[in-house]
């Protein structure tokens, strides 16, 4: 079923279009991560900041403060529409990229870096929302792996942007190129996103309210082990991302073929996602994604044979981190949309609080498997091996021990919380 509850407005917007503009949405905050990275020496030399991991702040902030003030913008979208929302998150985001530009003190960098990731953690959040809005169940997952496909492609070619623009002037203007695109998204928003909040959906900002609708979207059985399976699925690989530079440039002596090895191996999730959503709406996101997760329990069982009999040979390693990656593409998109199907009436709040612990948590994870590299490929390997098996039970405990089914109905949905409008 799709198109469901649109208020009536002027503005139409298709599917692609749909998908297209969602994915430029979150695209504009993996820019505002990954486009500064060739740069981050030269804005350390500038801003007069000595000490080598310091600069590393200018992610690491945005990172986190994207993180927390994901617990903001859905609670707000369900009060007052995801268009406003999506506006204020986009203008805040270039405004706050030309006032980057524009700074020569480090540690002010750094706090309009956090405030920057605040009000612009919607752009993560909404996306989510909106399609949630629109299209639920099979359907819903084919829509959120074609925005998933897209995305991931810009990690992949944001530093290629920011080294582009270094070749040409200094890093300032790389946040004003942001600052552009952002313009651009919010024009196109403008002219052509409508709200697809149903007005007796909309919710009261009140913290009761809040606080209750974010633990019934949080503790929803049918939810919460797949929004946990996804943070320890997406923290295995962050700590394959934090180690990275390590295992495969030294350990694996790839040197400066690094960053084609990484490139081509993320490259695979883009290619699982298309797949993912040619084939979901045939077999369903359930069938699809369990299956995935055994896969992944298995090539990871795998790895972690190639790691203690073949440590050092790239030949084992390279194939099957492709081969985890590409499973990837056939779970995230699948484990969110079945978390948030059950939440038609509080689709803001539930994204919030769903993207906040698939981001903390992801990102808790990497850290411990980041920092658990000892100069072999096996902590990484038994770590994968742990998080999918852990991935799988979560799973179980949200389907009552049944895998593999399919529901042929929409799910009925939830009582309203109190608070409804």
């Amino acid at each position: 079923m799709s198109n469901l509850a649109i208020p009536k407005n002027k503005r139409v917007i298709g599917q692609r279009e749909l998908v297209a503009l969602t994915a430029f949405m979150m695209s504009l905050q993996a820019l505002a991560i990954d486009a500064m990275l060739p740069a981050l020496d030269e804005m350390a030399r500038e801003l007069g900041v000595a000490e080598g991991n310091q600069r590393q702040l200018v992610v690491a902030v945005f990172l986190l403060s994207s993180g927390v003030g994901a617990l903001l913008p859905g609670s707000f979208a369900d009060r007052f529409g995801r268009r406003s929302v999506a506006m204020f998150c986009i203008t805040s985001y270039a405004l706050l990229s030309l006032v980057i530009a524009l700074i020569h003190d480090f540690t002010l960098l750094l706090v309009i870096r956090a405030l920057q990731g605040v009000l612009s953690a919607g752009l993560m959040v909404l996306p989510a929302t909106i399609i949630r809005d629109r299209y639920e169940g099979d359907q819903m997952a084919r829509l959120l792996s074609l925005v998933g496909a897209v995305f991931i492609v810009v990690p992949v070619l944001a530093p290629s942007l920011g080294q582009a623009v270094l070749t040409f002037a200094g890093w300032r203007w790389i946040f004003v190129v942001l600052a552009a695109m952002a313009g651009m998204a919010g024009f196109w928003a403008w002219k052509r996103l409508p709200e697809t909040l149903d007005p007796l959906d909309r919710q009261m900002i009140e913290l009761p309210v809040v606080m209750r609708n974010m633990t019934h979207a949080l503790l929803n059985r049918s939810a919460i082990g797949y929004v946990l399976g996804t943070s320890l699925l997406i923290g295995a690989v962050f700590g394959y991302v934090n180690s990275s530079q390590q295992l495969i440039g030294e350990h694996f002596g790839m040197g400066t073929w690094f960053p084609i090895v990484f490139g081509g191996t993320a490259a695979m999730m883009v290619l699982s996602n298309l797949v993912n959503s040619r084939i979901v709406e045939r077999f369903g996101a359930r069938r699809v994604s369990h299956t995935g997760v055994l896969a992944f329990i298995a090539v990871s069982a795998l790895q972690v044979l190639a790691a203690f009999r073949h440590d050092g040979d790239i030949v084992y390693f390279l194939p099957l981190m492709a081969t985890n990656l590409a499973l990837l593409g056939f779970l995230g998109a699948n484990f969110g949309s079945i978390a948030m199907q059950p939440f038609a009436h509080i689709a803001g709040a539930a994204s919030s609080i769903q993207s906040f612990f698939r981001t903390f948590g992801a990102a808790v994870v990497g850290l411990f498997i980041g920092q658990s590299y000892d100069g072999t490929a096996r902590p990484f390997a038994i770590a994968l091996l742990i998080c999918s098996v852990l991935a799988l039970l979560l799973v179980l405990y949200s389907e009552k021990g049944r895998l593999f089914r399919r529901l042929n109905a929409p799910a009925k949905p939830e009582t309203k919380p109190g608070g409804v409008y």
